[in-house]
């Protein structure tokens, strides 16, 4: 079994409201729009981390982070990158990968609208966990927590974070 923290959105800021759930997971995943470099070293020396770079993330990043991944965990593929395009009507990257790979969930953010559904057409599960960080539109900052084991998934919450004075 694998306890997943799932994030995106970050946009360099990172608080202990969000860290401490860090903390109960065995990986977390962010799905780009990070920040900084310092952020990434910052939950990967503590925390086993996959993650994706997204618009804002600088050519550094880029460099060392990747656009997208492709993994398997507890019998799940998953596909995970920053721009997805909207639910069910995906880019052309996102078309090919999914033909190409057929992953079981496809993890993306950007939107900074929390979705998690079932896409029919193309047999997988979409998680946007919205945004994490305090740039942006949103009025609440949110992050996904949930159980993969053995190809189920189980114990799916959506966490609200009280949002912070904006710099």
């Amino acid at each position: 079994m694998k306890r997943i923290i799932l994030l995106s959105d970050t946009h360099g800021f990172l608080d202990d409201n969000v860290i401490r759930y860090f903390e109960e997971a065995d990986e977390v995943w962010h799905a780009g729009d990070i920040g900084s470099l310092a952020m990434v070293d910052r939950i990967s020396c503590e925390y086993p981390l996959r993650a994706v770079w997204g618009n804002i993330d600088d050519q550094i990043m880029r460099r060392s982070i990747p656009e997208k991944i492709e993994f398997e965990i507890e019998n799940f593929k998953v596909l995970m990158i920053h721009i997805a395009g909207k639910f069910g009507v995906y880019t052309p990257l996102v078309k090919s990968q999914i033909t190409q790979y057929r992953p079981d969930i496809l993890v993306c953010g950007h939107s900074h609208i929390l979705k998690i559904a079932y896409d029919h057409k193309n047999s997988l599960l979409y998680l946007n966990p919205g945004a994490a960080g305090i740039s942006g539109f949103h009025k609440v900052r949110t992050l996904i927590r949930f159980k993969l084991h053995e190809k189920k998934i189980s114990d799916m919450q959506i966490i609200e974070i009280a949002s912070v004075k904006k710099h």
